[in-house]
Parts: structure tokens; C-alpha cells; sequence
């Protein structure tokens, strides 16, 4: 149906959508190429009083086999422009832009900042919400404004970095105002033909191999996508490991006696050699690896359930077998998780955007992982 300046359609199959390639169908769906068309969109919704979901490229994201009840609006604004000054270059790009197309731009010219998230799938817009992060680099650290439209105030607005609320894989649009602001375009703070600083020691062992003790952010980027390809964390039609929303889970974050007490009930778990993997973080607590603690309760890589699995590159990605559903999908999670938690004590928090399901009634937790 033509809604005056776009169009809505019904009944929309989501699946195709999303990169777990599950979900039901979406009662009305629109896509949105310009500013006032995501505004006009809004209106739409709320004239008729339908619930409203807000897509980008779905590569991050659960839908419910029921689908959506309501408009799902896809975001695709575009639009790149760049300013310099005194070596430093901002970057504006459009909530609809393809990320990783962004990384590569800035990369070919020679901007830093982002070339270790390069190969991360999904849309611009996407990032800042879920403060994107990876081999040591967050959005959130070159993010300096991002404009959005307000659903509280129906105007749009914009917000600073210490706005957002940028936190490890969270932020002000994920938690504290979840589904308040549509945003429409992020501006990155790059530097100019500077030295990379690496801060990722699988990155750093990776590029020593390849015998690049100083590599140029080309090198790094080429880095990173390789890293990735070898944990099918790229998007592959050909490779059926791909076909998950990422990391599942993610990594827990525990306060110093938090950790302690881990080490202290490891020892039954651990080789003599071993030690867990964790690393600290710039607030002084700890981040300890949700691969490890899966794969210690017994999840293996390439371990399956029926059309569920997990993949056999990287623990961390649940992906579609082929016919999987979405319930399907959360009665494995949930199984992970409870075994994690019985021999642990840390519960694990799910990392995509689940809609319409949830692991335990609560998806939005406050913390990233706890110990009981």
C-alpha cells in the first residue's frame, strides 16, 4: 500500500532478513531511504497504534517464529561525507550505510580507528547500539556524535559520545533507552595516516607470523577478515557456519572477587597447564571467555542438536543447520547456559537482539555474566 511519500507492505517474510535466517513474518514492513520517510513512518505506526521494529541488517537479531505484530521499519539511509582537520578526520555516514563498506572506505584512505572491525556485518546504524567490538577496538571509542530520531519527543536530536553511555557491548540505545531513538547517522572521530595502535594479542601473534612487526592499518584490516574467515564470521552463502547472528553470548565481566572465586572451583576443571582466559578491563574488572566456559561444560565446537548447532569454527556462534526455528534455536541457548551456570555460577547474557522470544523472561540483564 502506498502510505503518501512510502510504501507498507503486509505480511513480510523476516527470515530471508536476517542472517540466522529464522523469524516469522512481519505484519506490515516499510523501508526507509530518507530522513522524513522514517519520520513519516513513525506517524504511520502510531496512528494506527502498532508496535514498531526497528531493522538495519538483521545480523544481529532473533525473531520469533510468530513474527512481528506490527511495522517493521528498515532503516536505509546512506550517504558518506568526510571533514579534515589538523590530522584528523570526521566521518558522517548514514544509519543504512554497510558497515564493513565503511571500514574498507576509511582504510583505502588511510584513516584509523575502525580497521579492526572490519568484516562485521550489518549497517551503520547498527553500532553504536550494541558498541560494536573486536580484536581490541569498540565504535564507541571513535563515535563522537551519532543524530537520532526521539520517539519520546518526536524530534530528532543529537547525542555526544558521553551520551551514549558506551559501555563494553552496550550502550543508552541497548539498555536504559532501548527502542526510544531510531538512529539516522553516526559520526566516527579517525585519525589521519596514524600508527595503528594493537591492542589484541591473537591480532598481534597473527601479523608477527605473517612477518609484519609494524603493519599499516591495510595489514590489519587483512588481518582481521582473514581471522574471521577462519571462524566463518564472515557473511559466506557457501559456508553453512555462517549462517548464525555472531557471538551468541557475551564474555562475562566479573569484579576481582568475582574471578577469584572462579579460580578458586577450577581446579577440578583445569589441566595442570591451563589457566582460564581472561583479561582485565580498562575499569579493573575481569573479562573471561564465554568459549571457554562452554567448551568446558561440554559444547564443542561443531556440537548439534537437530537443526540446531554450533559452529565448527567459533563456540560462540549458534547457527541454522537449515531448518531451524527460533524456539528451537532458544531451547539450545538455554541449555548452554543452564550447564554453564550449574558448574560456574556465572550466568550468560545472549548478545543479539531477541525479538518476540526470550531465555529466561528477562532478556536485558545489567550486568554481563555474574557469579552466584
Amino acid at each position: 500500500m502506498d502510505a503518501g511519500g512510502f510504501t507498507v507492505q503486509e505480511q513480510v517474510p523476516l527470515a530471508p532478513l536476517t542472517t540466522l535466517q529464522v523469524g516469522g513474518r512481519a505484519q506490515f514492513f516499510t523501508v526507509a531511504r530518507q530522513v522524513d520517510a522514517v519520520e513519516s513512518a513513525v506517524a504511520w505506526a502510531r496512528e494506527r497504534a502498532v508496535p514498531l521494529l526497528v531493522m538495519g541488517g538483521g545480523s544481529n537479531l532473533l525473531i520469533a517464529d510468530e513474527g512481528f505484530p506490527g511495522l517493521v521499519l528498515r532503516v536505509a539511509v546512506n550517504g558518506v561525507r568526510s571533514h579534515y582537520t589538523d590530522g584528523i578526520v570526521e566521518v558522517t555516514a548514514g544509519a543504512g550505510e554497510n558497515w564493513h563498506g565503511l571500514v574498507t572506505r576509511a582504510v583505502a584512505n588511510g584513516w584509523s580507528g575502525v580497521e579492526c572491525l572490519a568484516g562485521i556485518p550489518g549497517t551503520v546504524g547498527a553500532t553504536p547500539i550494541q558498541n560494536v567490538g573486536a580484536y581490541g577496538q569498540e565504535v564507541g571509542d571513535t563515535i563522537t556524535h551519532v543524530e537520532a530520531f526521539d520517539l519520546a519527543t518526536q524530534r530528532i536530536v543529537r547525542l555526544n559520545n558521553a551520551e551514549c553511555n558506551f559501555s563494553y557491548r552496550d550502550s543508552r540505545f541497548k539498555r536504559a533507552d532501548r527502542q526510544r531513538f531510531i538512529i539516522l547517522t553516526v559520526t566516527l572521530r579517525l585519525r589521519q595516516n596514524a600508527q595503528p595502535d594493537l591492542r589484541y594479542d591473537e591480532l598481534r601473534r597473527f601479523l608477527h607470523e605473517q612477518g609484519l612487526h609494524q603493519p599499516q592499518i591495510a595489514d590489519i584490516r587483512r588481518a582481521v577478515l582473514a581471522i574471521r574467515k577462519r571462524k566463518s564470521m564472515l557473511l559466506d552463502g557457501r559456508d553453512p557456519n555462517a549462517r548464525s547472528a555472531g557471538s551468541f553470548f557475551v564474555n562475562p565481566i566479573l569484579t576481582l572477587d568475582e574471578f577469584a572465586r572462579l579460580e578458586q572451583a577450577m581446579p577440578a576443571v583445569l589441566r595442570a597447564d591451563e589457566q582460564i582466559p581472561a583479561y582485565l578491563t580498562h575499569d579493573g574488572r575481569v573479562k573471561v571467555s564465554a568459549a571457554w566456559l562452554i567448551e568446558h561444560v561440554g559444547f564443542t565446537k561443531g556440537y548439534a542438536e537437530g537443526c540446531v548447532g554450533l559452529s565448527s569454527n567459533h563456540t560462540l556462534a549458534l547457527i541454522n543447520r537449515g531448518q531451524a526455528t527460533a524456539r528451537e534455536i532458544i531451547a539450545f541457548a538455554q541449555r548452554i547456559r543452564q550447564r554453564v551456570y550449574d558448574a560456574f555460577g556465572i550466568l550468560l547474557v545472549p548478545e543479539p537482539s531477541l525479538v518476540g522470544v526470550s531465555l529466561d523472561g528477562d532478556t536485558h540483564h545489567e550486568e554481563y555474566g555474574r557469579v552466584a
